[in-house]
């Protein structure tokens, strides 16, 4: 099986690089840089209109979008356990990747670039803060959710990937975070996976490499 994954410095398709690594897959990376705006060459429209990451093509066969993803990661690879295997739990976790990709996502996209979704001049600051309060609301939801656990289910997860990612995305904005103790442990427990020091190596060299030849 040839698996490769499209993949950006800081994006969220570090939740599935993380997630192939946990499940001891073999696999590609193929790194964008979105500073040259490679996501928006023709030669990459060509194979994904959607210009994003993460992108997964497995034998020439292509799948977008985390939440389809990680579910594939987890069928794939059932020994890893990426996914509960109670029905009703695996459901709930399939929710909390939605949710992570839809719920929280978008509003990090907005706080990054206001300009995005509103182009009035002198706007940017307010917009940035209503984002901002709603990453924090959904924040205060998962700071319920992980109360007196370690993740958000009985072990490690494909969501606690997603989630991983939204929280470090918000401290990467200077976000308040400090009230979200629980949020705050679950990051620093998720950085002492072997997996996602991994990743973090990973990114670290991919962003010299774009650096250097710029």
């Amino acid at each position: 099986m040839n698996i490769q994954l499209y993949y950006a410095p800081i994006t969220c398709a570090l939740a599935p690089y993380i997630t192939l690594t946990e499940a001891g897959a073999e696999f590609e990376t193929i790194p964008l840089n979105f500073g040259q705006r490679q996501h928006m060459s023709p030669e990459y429209l060509a194979i994904n209109p959607k210009h994003k990451v993460p992108m997964l093509v497995v034998d020439g066969t292509k799948l977008t979008e985390n939440v389809a993803i990680q579910q594939w990661i987890a069928r794939t690879f059932p020994k890893a356990n990426l996914l509960p295997e109670d029905g009703w739990e695996e459901l709930q976790a399939v929710s909390l990747v939605s949710w992570c990709s839809s719920g929280i996502h978008p509003f990090l996209r907005v706080i990054n670039g206001p300009s995005k979704v509103c182009d009035i001049s002198s706007t940017e600051e307010n917009i940035r803060n209503h984002a901002a309060e709603h990453v924090y609301e959904c924040f205060e939801i998962a700071e319920n959710l992980l109360d007196g656990k370690e993740y958000f289910f009985n072990r490690f997860t494909a969501p606690d990937t997603n989630f991983y990612w939204c929280f470090r995305r918000a401290g990467q904005f200077n976000l308040n975070l400090s009230s979200f103790t629980n949020c705050q442990a679950h990051f620093d427990r998720m950085e002492r996976r072997a997996s996602v020091r991994k990743l973090l190596d990973f990114e670290e060299r991919v962003q010299a490499e774009f650096s250097n030849a710029a």
